[in-house]
């Protein structure tokens, strides 16, 4: 079919009403799907059940220095799960503080610490008359949900393939000392894809900032997670910015996420922050009034199972063998409805957890409308930026792991229609 911009009035009434039978007899069906977040399907999870005998009534529970994993204490997690999660991020055990289920808990309670207590001996943020955070958009809705609860004001920086607009970034950066933090989600990120390249790492690394309690919020949550097996020299990699931090003189910079809710089991994994020792000290100074210690009988479960990074990467490929097949038939279907009417544009991610669509602008509002009608459920228009605001509303997120793949394909032609369906109404009203 011709690209739709070359249709005329005549012809594309005649596909609206096309389109609108189509979508009235989806609509009929009745449907319940979800494609709105990263969740693993059930086939996933399945995957970690042997991770529930690992431990029993006879089991010897003492870590590897002879703590008693069923007590209290451990403040920042017991020394073999520092190991594990350390090789997740390339970060010394002494880096690292292991904690509970969440990575996103811990990269909140580090925005709270600031606003109460400050970071290092700096000013709280809360006592201050502005506080600002770069948010490289589309981003990740929840970390734009964290600075929006504290009342910090959130600046947009475009991403490119490469990730964030460094120009923008190191001009707020070194420039306003009111800027003390970015979200970035370094691999894969959620939702593009983008992998950051080395040059964008270094450019991190060197900031010279203006506010000495700047942080970058570096949550690394798919660095291992991708979606074809390849040689360790043929997947996408980036640089270490802990490393490259120390080497630019920065080494406090930086803190650093990670976890094991897409590997083991959402709801009980395992979760860790990597930043400088004297970071590390910071938070535990802090954070010894909050808690006597994590779960550290799950960290245990946790480390037994997988031994070392190295099988903890082995049984990622069992994730991806799963749900590679899903984001294929997506992107399948994609290409063979829309490709060529050039009305829309995606990512073609080769690991992480989404798909960014590009709808036509002042389209994407209305196609997840069209789709919740029907019975399809996406993530809200204009999620990925801050606010909720899109400014041309234009990306919706893509979530193809938890759905089956006959309810994947069902979603998927069924979100193809709204999109035609909204499109060819847009350039109906625009004639």
């Amino acid at each position: 079919m011709k690209p739709y911009r070359e249709l005329s009035k005549e012809e594309l009434l005649a596909l609206q009403e096309e389109l609108q039978a189509e979508y009235d007899a989806e609509k009929a069906k009745g449907l319940k799907l979800d494609i709105s977040r990263g969740k693993p399907g059930k086939e996933q999870l399945d995957l970690s059940m042997p991770m529930m005998d690992v431990l029993n009534g006879e089991t010897v529970l003492n870590a590897e220095n002879g703590t008693d994993v069923r007590n209290y204490g451990v403040l920042d997690g017991i020394p073999e799960a520092k190991e594990l999660m350390a090789g997740m991020v390339g970060a010394k055990p002494s880096q690292m503080i292991v904690l509970g289920n969440s990575s996103l808990n811990i990269m909140y309670d580090c925005v709270a610490r600031a606003e109460l207590f400050g970071i290092m001996g700096s000013t709280p943020w809360s006592q201050l008359d502005k506080v600002k955070f770069l948010c490289p958009v589309p981003g990740y809705d929840r970390h734009f949900g964290v600075t929006e609860q504290f009342g910090i004001e959130m600046i947009n920086v475009p991403m490119t393939e490469d990730g964030p607009d460094m120009d923008v970034v190191e001009d707020y950066v070194n420039n306003d000392p009111s800027v003390k933090g970015i979200w970035c989600v370094p691999m894969f990120s959620n939702p593009g894809g983008v992998v950051y390249s080395d040059e964008t790492v270094k450019r991190f690394a060197n900031l010279k900032p203006a506010a000495k309690d700047f942080r970058i919020f570096w949550d690394n949550a798919y660095g291992i997670h991708y979606l074809y097996d390849r040689p360790e020299s043929e997947q996408p990699h980036i640089l270490n910015i802990l490393e490259e931090c120390e080497k630019a003189g920065n080494p406090d910079m930086v803190y650093e996420f990670c976890s094991t809710s897409k590997i083991t089991f959402p709801g009980a994994g395992v979760a860790a922050m990597a930043s400088s020792e004297a970071n590390v000290a910071d938070t535990k100074a802090k954070l010894q009034w909050q808690t006597i210690g994590p779960d550290k009988i799950n960290q245990l479960r946790h480390v037994r199972y997988f031994k070392d990074i190295n099988g903890m990467k082995e049984y990622m490929k069992k994730h991806a063998e799963i749900i590679r097949p899903k984001f294929e038939a997506v992107l399948e279907t994609l290409e063979k409805k829309l490709g060529e009417l050039e009305i829309a544009s995606w990512s073609k991610p080769v690991g992480g957890y989404f798909i960014s669509f590009n709808a036509q602008k002042g389209c994407a509002k209305a196609i997840v409308a069209k789709c919740k009608e029907a019975g399809l459920v996406l993530t809200g228009a204009g999620a990925a930026y801050p606010y909720g605001n899109d400014p041309e509303d234009s990306n919706i997120r893509i979530a193809p792991t938890l759905p089956s793949t006959e309810e994947l394909s069902i979603a998927t032609a069924l979100f193809v229609t709204c999109t035609k369906l909204v499109t060819v109404e847009k350039l109906l009203a625009e004639m």
